[in-house]
Order: C-alpha cells, then structure tokens, then sequence
C-alpha cells in the first residue's frame, strides 16, 4: 500500500499546484488517463489471487474517486476565478444613463409595396410572383411584343450572355413584371385577381429613371370584366392610397402591344408653389398605364379569349413613392445613404393596413 499512499500524496499535490485548466488536464492524463499510473496498476489486477485483488482494488478505486473529487474541485476553483477576472475587466457601471441604439428604418419601397399589397388585399386580389431572369418568350412574345418592337432592343434591355453558338432562346433580366401574369393565369386559369409587386430592369438612368426600379402590376379576369371594373378599382386604390376623400383620374388612349383597348391614366392635381398637391386643381399627372387584356395574352396564358376577358394596369412603386411622400430624386433610393433612410423611412412596428392607416 506504500506504492498507493505515495500516488496519491504526488498527484493531490499536482492537483493543488496547477495553475490553469491546461495544467490541470495534464494531471488528469497522468493519473486517470488511459496510460495514467493509477490506470496501469488497475490492469495489474489480473495477475493477483483473489485475495489480494478484492483488497487493492478496493484501495485503487478509494484513490482513483479521491483524485478525481480533487480534479473536479481543482477546475471548479480555476473557472470561478476566471469568471472573477473577466468580471473585474469588464465591470460596469449599471448608474449610468442608457444609451439608445439607432433605429432602423423601413425604406420607402418595401413601406409602399406593403401598402399597395394590403389595398388590393382588401379588393380580393391576390400577390403572385415569379423570376427575374425570364426567358424571351414569357417577357415579349407572351404578351404580344413583336420581334421588331424597340422594347426588344439591347438599347434597352439587359440580355443575358449566351455562349458563341448557342442557339437556344435567349434570357432577359425581366423588363416589367407582366410576365408573372402569364405563369398566373397557365397556374391558375380564370377567373383570376392577382397583383404582381417586384423589381424589373431596363436601360435608363436619370432623375426619375433607373437601372433596376420597382413595379406592380395587376390583372383580373372574369365573364364580364370591362373598363368601368378597371376605373373603379383604380379610383379605390387612388384614393385609398394618396388618402384622398375624393380623386379624380382621367384616361386617355394610348397603345401597349398587351392590351386592348389601352389607356394612359392621369390624376388631377395642382403645383402651389412648387408643391404638389393631388386631387385637386387644373393640372394633370400621369401615374400609370391600364388597358383590356389582348386576346393574344388570355391565349399565351392559356385562357379562351371568347369566354373570358379582363383587364390589367402597372405602376412604379417608386415613382408613386414619390408622389405621395415628396421623394425629389429617384436615384436617392438606391444610395444607402442613413440620413435619407433616417428622414424617408418608417418605423418597423409601421404596418399598413387599409381599416387602421396606412402611412405615419
């Protein structure tokens, strides 16, 4: 039992000596690991008689439990002094007066689709999407663009590169966000109401004009849609959105290759001293386009234009966030600056919805 006592007196005293938990690993190892002394003189076990197994292992295993209670209490004592120190360098001052984080704020775009989104919610319409790399087909001749049409010019739009000899049809980053009328209506057929928010893409850039900027569109479907259905829903929204009691719009023909008949719509406004102020006055102002869905574009989305007609519009959410909340440059939205985000911008808890408000 010497042998025991003279264990157990040298790895006690490592256990207290150790300085770290590294130090204090290299004890363990020594000891308990499976090369450890203590662990060695178990395996000698086998080679005893009965007699002097049932009396060393008893003894091993008294030491082995001792040494161990000791590791733990050793590691116990490093990690509350190290918590110690960590608490005296990090120490503060709990009297001290709080400090605000800046808020974020949501930027004017995503604050407006989420306005446009809950007005046309509460007309019934649902919001479909889809992908902003379109092939050829779903962004021009699904909706009656003719291979001459300027739209279809690398002028203005980005066509995606194809390899030298590929001969497959090409890939456009989406020019509008008509095409997700077509897979809405291959989806789901007629009688239909959907909206489409998303970003579109095409070659301008100036003061009220971007590379990238934002639309929704919006398409309905019935028997017997026709332009009064499309007047009023565009008056609703028009009013409902600007938070006008009254608005006045006025429609004027125009052609889109995708519908049929087409119209300009104009809102009536006033410039008083520089400021716009709409719904009132002897100005025009153009906001968005509209028309009856062409037969063509039913029969591309694979709806029977003899059974079923309809109409659709498309506005920039951007250019409307401007109008409605006095937004001068274009370009600014896509600037990251804070100080315009901080000014322009709406508080997180700012949900729109059409019962309880929709902007501050």
């Amino acid at each position: 039992m010497t042998d025991l006592d003279s264990l157990r007196t040298t790895y006690l005293a490592r256990v207290a000596d150790a300085a770290d938990a590294g130090m204090l690993e290299e004890v363990r190892l020594a000891a308990l690991g499976k090369k450890g002394e203590i662990s060695l003189k178990m395996r000698e076990l086998g080679r005893m008689t009965p007699e002097e197994r049932q009396t060393t292992g008893a003894a091993l295993n008294r030491l082995k439990d001792e040494i161990d209670a000791a590791l733990r209490a050793k590691k116990t004592a490093l990690d509350d002094a190290a918590l110690d120190e960590r608490l005296r360098g990090e120490w503060l001052d709990v009297t001290l007066p709080g400090r605000p984080r800046p808020a974020g704020t949501i930027h004017p775009v995503s604050q407006v689709t989420e306005e446009v989104t809950a007005i046309f919610a509460d007309m019934g319409f649902a919001v479909a999407e889809g992908p902003q790399v379109e092939s050829d087909w779903f962004n021009f001749d699904a909706l009656n663009i003719p291979p001459e049409h300027p739209a279809r010019q690398e002028h203005d739009t980005f066509f995606m590169h194809r390899a030298e000899g590929d001969d497959r049809p090409p890939h456009v980053l989406r020019t509008h966000t008509s095409p997700v009328q077509i897979r809405a209506m291959q989806e789901t057929g007629a009688p239909i109401r959907v909206i489409a928010p998303g970003r579109v893409y095409r070659m301008d850039m100036d003061q009220t004009h971007t590379p990238m900027f934002h639309q929704v569109e919006g398409l309905a479907i019935g028997r017997d849609i026709s332009m009064a259905n499309l007047k009023w829903t565009l008056e609703e929204f028009c009013r409902a959105f600007f938070e006008l009691d009254e608005v006045e719009l006025r429609f004027r023909a125009s052609h889109f290759p995708f519908t049929e008949p087409s119209a300009e719509v104009d809102i009536r406004c006033s410039w008083e001293g520089g400021t716009l102020k709409l719904g009132q006055g002897d100005s025009w102002l153009e906001i968005l386009g509209s028309g009856m869905v062409h037969p063509k574009v039913l029969q591309a989305g694979g709806i029977d234009p003899t059974k079923w007609q309809g109409f659709a519009f498309g506005m920039g959410i951007d250019r409307i966030a401007m109008l409605k909340y006095g937004i001068p440059d274009l370009r600014a939205f896509f600037e990251s600056d804070l100080r315009w985000l901080r000014h322009y911008g709406f508080a997180a808890g700012d949900v729109p919805s059409v019962a309880g408000g929709l902007s501050r």
